[in-house]
């Protein structure tokens, strides 16, 4: 080979480390241009960051079934998925005395959670909680919290308590994307969306249903569908679905037989079931969101400490369980079965009033688990209850118990939970079935409205209104609710005697949220207030004026809009 003269070689050497540094400048600048997509939160950087979202919040949701699955086996020696039957044929002290271990770790957990501040409330966290980080702390959910709720949960039902798996790994997913998000450091618009991805993602993986875990996020968690979200959250259901049919396989969640033909019958029948999904969605809203409170008021009276409930509720759900077993954990088992049509429908009728009073006890004393599950196997036993008593009045000329069994389980569930189209299109997604489908859309959708007008909201909107949000309004009511006078009045730097106010004299504080401002204003008919710390003795630190003070909602309504519609 030829070489080449000594008098070009430096020449090469210089032009040689004058191209690495070229490369490393131009590598920075790309690694730099992409943290600043992502921190400007712009679509190219939130459809890799919706991607990485969803396989991370795909494998946690994964995790979290696994672990689930072991704490079955090791109380009760059965899979989670196979619990009904699996129990059956435990003894009884054993059935009665799982939950029980169950509640007693649990416990542990709630104790430490509160003593080291891992938990805000003493209590697992689930999907209301997404909701509420989404429209008031800017999409920050704590990861630590989430890991610990999702340790509670998978211990609660594993160990037989009647809850949901999907509301702990939602929280989970968006614990996730939260802490992935704001690792970065990218707007709080991009961070609500991530969550929404981590939102998506978790229930596809549960449910192995990516166009309803996506349309769960828009509908639950943003509350809205903006353009700019569309994409980024459909592709980290996707990968949430890919992630849960590579490890679990392509089977839905429920085995869902064949239907018969729809026929005349069908019509005034799923109109009949809609009311009567009505009625159990209300029961259902009504004793999850109340039975945590009522639980509380008495422990308080008997002086226990809210972390010491769960043995005693699991000693109810031991009791509740040895006559009929089917009301443990999940449920996923015993809805198969229903929607198969094995059940006669005085067992069915009794099913639907254990698990309601399993599933109050279960939230009342502060087990970890969400809401979605049992709905949904509310719904299917109403709807094969429903289908088997319209089958023996027509003659058997309808679409028979599972037809019916799918509509009531898409009803109840999405009237309770506020999400018609997504719990649609997990029934799509299950059966396949365009005339089941249609049937679920009209029942849902008359349910969803009895329903809101009985409960006032969704049962996610009435878990947040325990903390004062009242989502059920929409957003431009939540401003009101989290914009402080602190971070918008002219702060007082001078003497402040010569603002102050006589005693009596209308006046604000530092920590007043906007709409008691303007309330206060428009009352009083101020062109403007002095502001007051709590501290000492109350002096004045700033004004607020009407002006400012509705200038500040407009940009916050703009804002909100923009995020919404853009």
């Amino acid at each position: 080979m030829d070489t080449p003269p000594p008098s070009s070689q430096p020449k090469l050497a210089l032009r040689a480390r004058a191209a690495a540094r070229a490369a490393v400048t131009g590598s920075r600048r790309g690694w730099g241009w992409l943290r600043e997509q992502w921190r400007q939160g712009r679509s190219p950087a939130m459809w890799l960051l919706g991607l990485l979202t969803g396989i991370v919040s795909g494998y946690a949701a994964l995790g979290f079934i696994l672990a689930i699955h072991a704490v079955s086996i090791v109380v009760f020696g059965a899979h989670h998925d196979a619990l009904a039957s699996g129990v059956d044929a435990l003894p009884g002290w054993r059935v009665f005395v799982g939950p029980v271990i169950g509640g007693i770790i649990v416990a542990v957990l709630l104790f430490l959670g509160q003593r080291y501040n891992w938990l805000t409330e003493t209590r697992a966290h689930a999907v209301a909680d997404v909701v509420e980080a989404r429209a008031v702390r800017s999409g920050r959910v704590i990861l630590k919290t989430g890991l610990l709720s999702a340790l509670i949960s998978a211990i609660s039902l594993g160990s037989g308590g009647s809850a949901g798996r999907e509301g702990p790994a939602v929280h989970l997913g968006g614990a996730l994307a939260s802490f992935g998000a704001r690792s970065l450091g990218i707007p709080a618009r991009a961070v609500r969306t991530l969550l929404a991805c981590g939102a998506a993602a978790a229930v596809a993986a549960s449910f192995n249903a990516p166009i309803a875990g996506a349309l769960f996020a828009f509908e639950v968690v943003l509350g809205h569908y903006a353009l700019r979200s569309i994409a980024p959250v459909a592709i980290a259901s996707v990968a949430g679905a890919v992630v849960s049919r590579i490890h679990l396989g392509a089977t839905p969640a429920f085995t869902v037989p064949a239907m018969g033909a729809a026929s005349a019958w069908d019509l005034p029948g799923v109109f009949l079931l809609s009311l009567a999904a009505a009625g159990l969605a209300i029961a259902f809203v009504q004793s999850s969101v109340h039975a945590p409170r009522l639980v509380a008021q008495q422990a308080e009276r008997w002086r226990i400490p809210l972390w010491a409930l769960p043995p005693i509720g699991g000693i109810g759900i031991g009791l509740l369980a040895l006559p009929m077993p089917e009301i443990l954990g999940v449920g996923y088992e015993a809805t198969s079965n229903a929607l198969g049509g094995q059940y006669a429908v005085l067992f069915l009728i009794g099913l639907i009033v254990m698990k309601l009073i399993a599933t109050g006890v279960t939230l009342g004393f502060r087990f970890g688990g969400g809401v979605f599950s049992p709905a949904l196997y509310l719904g299917a036993m109403l709807g094969a209850a429903f289908g088997a008593v319209i089958g023996l009045a027509t003659g058997g000329e309808t679409g028979g118990v599972p037809f019916y069994a799918v509509v009531g389980m898409g009803a109840v569930a999405g009237a309770a939970l506020g999400a018609p189209l997504s719990t649609t299109l997990i029934v799509f997604e299950l059966t396949a079935n365009y005339e089941a489908s249609v049937a679920v859309l009209v029942a849902v959708s008359i349910a969803t409205v009895l329903t809101q007008a009985a409960t006032g909201g969704s049962i996610f909107q009435k878990q947040i209104l325990r903390h004062g949000y009242d989502l059920s309004r929409g957003q431009s009511r939540v401003l009101l609710q989290t914009i402080r006078v602190r971070d918008i009045m002219a702060p007082f730097e001078g003497d402040a005697a010569d603002m102050d106010t006589a005693s009596g004299a209308p006046s604000l504080y530092d920590d007043d949220y906007l709409g008691r401002a303007i309330g206060l204003l428009s009352a009083e008919s101020l062109d403007g207030a002095p502001v007051r710390s709590r501290a000492d003795n109350q002096p004045v630190v700033g004004w607020l004026s009407r002006a400012d003070a509705h200038a500040a909602y407009a940009r916050a309504l703009e804002a909100t809009h923009e995020e919404e519609h853009l």
